[in-house]
């Protein structure tokens, strides 16, 4: 009854420059993500009213593709502006979302008994205490979508969660760093545009 969530709101897909180009130059839509490790399950990724989080992440995902690949044209960050309007969403910051999830989990683990397939699990890379790497979370969500679809039920358009990660803000603080609100938008007609973030003004601050 309240999984429709009616504002809009702005989202922040971090990405390098040929990609803002081919999006606000050229009016191509950004393609969903279908990785195994995908935090939220497959769609497009936004950080919810965050410039400077998708900003850090395409300047993270650039210097280590530029890296990876010294003689490859080096990869140059740019963040794209979304509108969004989550409409049926599985959000995961609202506490009934906890029956859903346990309900993909266990159709999960009875595929995985059935076909004799090991589970998924999400995991740390680099010592890192952030499981970076979602594939159990992922398959769950993506079993939770196939269950819908299956059964008949109306699809989510998007998904919604809250992650805490990164490091303390200050010592022995309980808020950490990169703390973030994700948006993973399964129906891309919840994109109502794209825009250019622009930068801030500071001629018109209020004293």
């Amino acid at each position: 009854m309240y999984s429709k969530l009616p504002n809009l709101t702005l989202g922040f897909h971090g990405c390098d420059i040929e990609t803002y180009k081919k999006v606000l130059y050229y009016h191509k839509s950004l393609k969903p993500s279908k990785n195994l490790y995908d935090w939220l399950g497959n769609g497009i990724y936004f950080w919810e009213n965050s410039y400077e989080r998708a900003k850090q992440w395409a300047e993270d995902y650039c210097n280590r593709y530029n890296k990876r690949n010294p003689n490859s044209t080096p990869k140059i960050p740019a963040v794209i502006g979304a509108v969004i309007s989550l409409g049926y969403c599985l959000n995961l910051s609202d506490y009934k979302s906890n029956v859903i999830l346990q309900l993909g989990y266990d159709l999960l683990k009875i595929n995985c008994e059935a076909t004799d397939m090991a589970m998924p699990i999400n995991k740390n890379i680099n010592n890192n205490n952030d499981l970076l790497i979602r594939n159990l979370d992922c398959a769950v969500i993506q079993q939770i979508h196939d269950y819908n679809k299956n059964m008949g039920l109306k699809s989510y358009d998007s998904v919604r969660g809250v992650f805490v990660e990164g490091s303390p803000v200050y010592e022995n603080s309980g808020i950490m760093n990169k703390t973030h609100i994700q948006i993973c938008v399964t129906n891309p007609n919840c994109i109502k545009g794209y825009f250019r973030p622009l930068e801030h003004n500071k001629e018109y601050d209020r004293v």
